[in-house]
């Protein structure tokens, strides 16, 4: 059992070493394509700079992770005796590509419109409509299907030394709002050079300790494999980025990040393990939340609470660099999860 996480972390080395291989060539396609990225115009001069860098390299985390996965667990997968540890892994694939197809549709369309095409992007309602039919069959399959999961129906509680059972109808919408809060969450975490990939990298990291500490082998591949295609990624998205993940990226791994919170049972350490995307998506509905409600009913112009949000724009115009921002931002992130990782050891 001991020798499984030496394993796993090899395993994301390999994944590193591949996917930085297929990386170069692939950015290359990207650009002979013209699949650029649009800059919102309020954002700084040194944010129009990045207009036209090419996005969508979510397709670079998602397919090694998936391919390698498959490989990985193709024997345990269609082996009847283990069901919960080789079939389970299947869910957190499935979720992958789910939301970096949804997140693929809205890059795509975002680029047609920068074209001069009619397609505007996906709506916000459109958007959440897809991601919640997704995380609702998620939820729907690992709670009818609990005997897959090893902790469907369930929640641990750090202190208590056994997990307890709670309702289907609880748990379905706690899931449900896992993978919705953790995709948009990552998505807003999106803005700066390696930001959201170092992050999810540490958070991945650290729910793969703990599957690790609770026997779920596969899940613990599947989370090393994902920090070895993020620091992938991180090679071309290291500022001055060669490279965005854009949504078909930040979806996915948000979304993925959730589902396998629920599959260890350790999901309430989600905000503490993932603080800084959590911070990200409290600063935004502050942000919100308060320029509706002091909105001047003469001119229609509200107070902002942060001086830009998600709050790493609030640094950025506080004069904190780009880099500056992202290495104290993963200090947080990395501490956060180690403080999550001795938590679920309680």
């Amino acid at each position: 059992m001991v020798g499984r996480l030496p394993f796993a972390i090899a395993v994301g080395g390999i994944t590193f070493l591949l996917a930085v291989i297929w990386g170069g060539p692939f950015v290359e396609i990207l650009r002979r394509l013209k699949i650029g990225k649009l800059i919102q115009v309020e954002l700084s001069a040194e944010h129009q700079k990045k207009m036209g860098t090419p996005t969508m390299g979510g397709i670079m985390i998602v397919v090694p992770v998936v391919l390698i996965s498959l490989a990985l667990n193709l024997v345990s997968v269609i082996r009847p005796n283990d069901v919960i540890t080789g079939s389970s892994v299947l869910l957190p694939l499935a979720v992958l590509i789910g939301f970096s197809l949804l997140g693929l549709l809205d890059d795509w369309e975002g680029i047609q419109n920068s074209r001069g095409v009619t397609g505007q992007g996906l709506s916000a309602r459109a958007k959440f409509a897809g991601q919640l039919a997704l995380a609702t069959a998620v939820a729907v399959i690992i709670s009818l299907y609990e005997g897959g999961f090893q902790y469907a129906n369930q929640v641990i509680i750090p202190l208590l030394p056994f997990p307890i059972e709670i309702s289907p109808l609880l748990f379905i919408p706690i899931t449900v709002f896992y993978i919705i809060g953790m995709s948009n969450a990552v998505n807003f975490t999106d803005g700066l050079d390696g930001l959201a990939g170092i992050i999810t990298a540490s958070a991945f990291a650290g729910y793969g300790v703990i599957a690790f500490l609770q026997g779920q082998v596969f899940l613990t591949q599947l989370c090393f494999i994902l920090v070895g295609a993020c620091f992938a990624f991180l090679w071309y998205n290291a500022h001055p980025a060669q490279l965005f993940m854009g949504d078909t990226g930040s979806l996915a791994l948000g979304a993925t990040l959730g589902t396998v919170a629920i599959m260890t049972g350790q999901w309430l350490l989600l905000p503490i393990i993932a603080i800084v995307p959590v911070a990200e998506t409290i600063s935004v509905i502050l942000q919100v939340t308060y320029y509706k409600r002091t909105k001047d009913p003469v001119t229609g112009i509200g107070q902002r609470l942060f001086r830009m949000a998600p709050i790493h724009l609030h640094f950025q115009k506080g004069g904190w660099s780009e880099t500056q921002v992202v290495q104290r931002f993963w200090l947080v992130g990395l501490l956060s999860a180690m403080i999550g990782v001795a938590l679920a050891l309680l």
